[in-house]
């Protein structure tokens, strides 16, 4: 029994729902396009350093990182309003064609400004594919079913997250593979994984049609990039420009300004609005949102910061790195399946923010102790207790967000609370290098005028055999032109990889201190973020998905319709609304529909 597409006219006649087989296939296509989104930033991650050296172009690393971030986090809202006006199946396809073309163009960038470009174009991709799977799960499946099987998403994510790394520092560190530099393949082997996405959400996903006749808010959406582009364009390039400097205080004006018009926009347009202002009536909604920024902002920095730690600090290559990271996922897979199956047998999930959160707070808290020659085993338990909380936390506040809206609005309300969980992480990537590089200079000054450090590096110099090594020409050279110190990570770091542990340990440490600052404002985001989780309120989860609902109302609304064309009969005006209302008892929490 297939979904047919339905026309706008069949009001009497729902259309049946999905069989079990159907949502199955459905599912199966929906982790492909996910795997796809999710690996396309882990597998940047470690093979970020080789790329930026062979490009010339370290301290530009940060522009092909935030590129991708801001281009997706901008799109992410249109894909969801659009999806809602024109169904979700086109969208998704453009979604992943832009994806793909983004992915081949990155494979022929010659330089680090290409690069950030066309990742860029990759961003407008991946801003459908990071928020449609989750609003498409919302059409077909009840709250509580969403939560078992978003569970196994994020395992998706995990397993992506772990695959993403490996692949990256493998490619990475080849040297050529098919005449190309091994690193081009990061960006090419997306091409499989895209077709095989385009041909079974293509052939599988068949939801019922919208016809409706509205307004498209492309005011909101230019007032949304007016708006928050600058403002992340500042928080990157505030270190070198200056936080008062001409350049940041017209980005401050215009962003602000951008803001407001954007708000006053979106309140006239109503529902058409890009993000309806009425979602945030419910306290449940506004709250989820406002800890997935920050969320975002925990998960980008740790996510972000830590290859750089393990290959700069710890030596590893990208491959070693990309190992590394796997007590991250681990516990993100651990927490994610394990929270998603109580929440989907409780329909409870209130207490999985607090405790994410709590959890995460400790991982930063090992992270702010470390030391450049503390052992691995402590990052790699900051990571496992990162990792744990994240898992607990991504689904548990899509699902809130999603339980507190109208099914009507469910595509914005999803990719409304990816949205702004994007931004936080957009801001937190952008915060965290912003805020390394520009302690780099000093924190590296500093460390070479440590007292132990200067006695080794001393001793290391009058060694023959250190002089005579070219291995370590590079340092030497930075050590008879001391005003190079603070500058010397900015375009090429290889050269710690081989050198003389002695000649290297100032540079190590160096960077290790410089790290600390994002970690710390990370650490004080997440604690935040723990004091407001504790004044979370969570309505029991709704029994039936969006689609079921639609088509409930859809059936009651035509036989209020016939009942009142019946010959003598009286029945009372229909109401235009679509959907139920789930309206908030503020007094007991729970969630209340009106018919």
């Amino acid at each position: 029994m297939s979904q047919r597409e339905s026309r706008s006219g069949d009001a009497a006649a729902p259309a049946p729902l999905m069989t079990q087989r159907q949502i199955t296939l459905v599912l199966i296509g929906l982790m492909i396009a996910m795997f796809l989104s999710s690996i396309s930033q882990t597998v940047v991650g470690t093979s970020m350093r080789t790329i930026a050296d062979d490009l010339q172009g370290l301290e530009l690393q940060v522009w092909v990182v935030t590129a991708f971030l801001i281009v997706s986090t901008i799109v992410t809202p249109i894909y969801g309003k659009l999806s809602d006006i024109f169904g979700r199946r086109p969208l998704f396809l453009i979604a992943i064609v832009l994806f793909l073309v983004g992915s081949v163009a990155c494979s022929f960038a010659q330089d680090m400004v290409q690069l950030a470009a066309f990742r860029a174009i990759q961003g407008l991709g991946a801003g459908g594919l990071m928020s449609l799977p989750m609003t498409i799960m919302a059409d077909v499946l009840s709250p509580r079913e969403r939560a078992k099987y978003q569970g196994y998403f994020l395992a998706v994510f995990g397993v992506s997250s772990i695959l993403g790394p490996l692949i990256g520092g493998l490619l990475a560190g080849t040297d050529q593979i098919l005449f190309l530099e091994g690193w081009r393949w990061v960006f090419l082997f997306n091409l499989p994984i895209g077709v095989a996405a385009v041909w079974m959400v293509f052939r599988y996903l068949h939801l019922p049609a919208h016809h409706e006749r509205v307004r498209i808010d492309w005011w909101g959406a230019a007032l949304l990039v007016v708006g928050v582009v600058p403002l992340l364009l500042v928080a990157e390039q505030g270190r070198e420009w200056g936080w008062g400097s001409t350049a940041a205080l017209a980005c401050y004006v215009v962003g602000a300004i951008g803001i407001v018009l954007f708000l006053v926009v979106e309140s006239r347009m109503g529902d058409a609005a890009l993000i309806p202002l009425h979602l945030f009536r419910s306290s449940t909604f506004s709250m989820a949102t406002l800890l997935g920024v920050f969320t975002g902002f925990g998960m980008f920095a740790a996510m972000m910061m830590i290859p750089f730690v393990l290959q700069i600090v710890h030596g590893m290559n990208p491959t070693e790195a990309g190992l590394a990271t796997l007590p991250m996922i681990l516990g993100l897979m651990i927490a994610s399946i394990g929270s998603g199956q109580i929440i989907g047998r409780t329909g409870r999930y209130r207490l999985f923010p607090v405790v994410g959160l709590g959890i995460m707070a400790i991982g930063y808290g090992v992270l702010v102790t470390l030391q450049f020659d503390s052992p691995l085993w402590m990052l790699l338990i900051a990571q496992f207790c990162i990792g744990l909380g994240l898992g607990q936390l991504m689904q548990t506040l899509t699902i809130a967000s999603q339980n507190a809206v109208q099914p009507k609005d469910m595509g914005v309300a999803t990719s409304a609370s990816t949205f702004f969980r994007q931004l936080g992480g957009t801001t937190g990537v952008a915060v965290a290098f912003s805020l390394l590089y520009s302690r780099l200079p000093e924190t590296l000054e500093d460390a070479f005028g440590r007292q132990d450090l200067r006695a080794d590096l001393a001793a290391a110099t009058q060694d023959p055999a250190v002089l005579a090594n070219p291995d370590n020409e590079r340092i030497l050279d930075v050590l008879a032109n001391p005003q190079q110190i603070g500058t010397a990570l900015n375009s090429d770091s290889s050269f710690l990889n081989t050198a003389d542990p002695r000649l290297a340990a100032p540079f190590l440490d160096g960077f290790n201190t410089a790290t600390l600052e994002p970690f710390w404002v990370a650490l004080a985001v997440v604690v935040l973020a723990f004091l407001l989780a504790i004044f979370f309120k969570a309505p029991p989860l709704r029994q039936k998905s969006a689609m079921e609902e639609a088509l409930d109302e859809r059936a009651r609304v035509a036989q209020l319709e016939a009942d009142a064309s019946a010959p003598g009969s009286y029945a009372p005006p229909v109401t235009t609304a679509s959907t139920p209302v789930i309206r908030e008892d503020a007094r007991s929490g729970t969630a209340d529909r009106e018919s």
